[in-house]
C-alpha cells in the first residue's frame, strides 16, 4: 500500500491540508494511520475518499452532508455527476478514481463522453494533458504504481490512432509532407501520436516512423519520402549529451528540407542552429505553420 502524507492529499485534491485536517477532526471523514516512529499517512482508500469528496463539494454539496455519506453513497453520487457532468476538473478527478480501480469501462464512458461533445482536440488540451499531468506528479510522489501509469497510456494510445485514422487523407499533391519521428532513448510516444493527428487535422500528408529510430534510418526515408519538414522532439533523449552535434548531423544532410525540433532539451541546451532548423514549442505554432502554409506565406 501507498502511504501519503497530508500534503500529498492537498496537492492531489486541491483541498488545503488546514481545511482536511478540520474535516477530519470535526467529521471523521478519513483516520490516519502512524507509522512505528509515530509519523501520521494515509492509504490509498483514503485518497480515494478525499477526491470523491472533493469533487462533490465543488459541486456543492456541504460537507455536513456528504460526511453522512458511506462510501458506496459517495461513490454512487460521483458516478451521477461525472459521467455526464462537464466540469474538466471534475471529469480529471473522476478519471483518476478510474485509474486507481483499473476500470476500463468507466475510464472510457468519462473519455468518450467529452470526445463526443467537444471534440477530439480539446478533450486532448482540456482532460488528457491535464489527467497526465497530475499522474506525473503522483509518480514522482510515488503514488501511483507502474501499472497505473501503462493502463491510462495504453488506453489514449488506442485513442489517438481512431481518431488519426477517421481524418480524411488530403487529396491534393501540393500539401506539405511531414516526416516525424522519436529519435533513439525517446519515449514520449503520445505526444508523437498527438502531433501526427494535429498535422493530418490541419492538412498536412503524414509518415510518422515512431519511437527509438535511428538518425541513419531516418536519412534513408528522408531519401525515399522527400518530406518537405522533418520533426522530432527531445525531451528525455540527450539529457546527458550534448544535442548539437545530432542537429548537425541531420541538418547537413537534409539541407533541401526543414527541420522541426520541439522538447525540453532544445530550450535547455545553449542550440546554435543551422539555417534550415527551427524550434517549435509548442503545438499552437505547429498549427500557426500549417495555417500559414494554407494561405501560401
Amino acid at each position: 500500500m501507498v502511504g501519503y502524507s497530508i500534503k500529498d492529499l492537498e496537492n492531489l485534491s486541491g483541498l488545503k491540508a488546514h481545511t482536511l485536517r478540520i474535516w477530519e477532526k470535526r467529521y471523521g471523514i478519513i483516520k490516519p494511520q502512524r507509522t512505528e516512529t509515530n509519523i501520521r499517512y494515509y492509504g490509498d482508500e483514503d485518497l480515494q475518499k478525499i477526491l470523491n469528496i472533493s469533487l462533490l463539494n465543488r459541486k456543492g454539496i456541504k460537507i455536513s452532508k456528504i460526511a453522512g455519506m458511506t462510501n458506496e453513497e459517495l461513490k454512487q453520487k460521483v458516478a451521477e455527476i461525472t459521467e455526464v457532468g462537464s466540469e474538466f476538473q471534475d471529469q480529471v478527478d473522476s478519471m483518476m478514481m478510474a485509474i486507481f480501480e483499473l476500470n476500463e469501462s468507466k475510464f472510457n464512458i468519462i473519455l468518450d463522453h467529452h470526445i463526443q461533445s467537444e471534440g477530439f482536440e480539446t478533450t486532448m488540451h482540456h482532460i488528457v494533458y491535464p489527467l497526465l499531468d497530475k499522474l506525473s506528479t503522483m509518480w514522482i510522489a510515488g503514488s501511483v504504481k507502474r501499472v497505473h501509469e501503462t493502463f491510462v497510456i495504453n488506453i489514449i494510445k488506442r485513442k489517438i490512432i481512431v481518431a488519426i485514422d477517421k481524418i480524411k487523407k488530403p487529396d491534393s499533391h501540393k500539401v506539405p509532407r511531414f516526416l516525424i519521428y522519436l529519435p533513439e532513448n525517446e519515449s514520449h510516444e503520445l505526444s508523437l501520436l498527438f502531433l501526427h493527428f494535429i498535422l493530418s487535422k490541419y492538412g498536412a500528408e503524414v509518415l510518422n516512423m515512431g519511437s527509438n529510430v535511428s538518425l541513419i534510418d531516418i536519412l534513408e526515408a528522408k531519401n525515399i519520402y522527400h518530406p518537405d519538414y522533418i520533426f522530432t522532439i527531445f525531451n528525455d533523449s540527450f539529457a546527458e549529451s550534448p544535442l548539437q552535434p545530432y542537429i548537425q548531423q541531420l541538418a547537413q544532410n537534409s539541407t533541401e528540407t526543414r527541420i522541426l525540433i520541439s522538447g525540453f532539451q532544445t530550450v535547455n541546451q545553449n542550440l546554435s542552429l543551422p539555417p534550415n532548423v527551427q524550434i517549435i514549442p509548442g503545438i499552437e505554432n505547429i498549427k500557426s505553420l500549417l495555417h500559414s502554409l494554407k494561405n501560401g506565406n
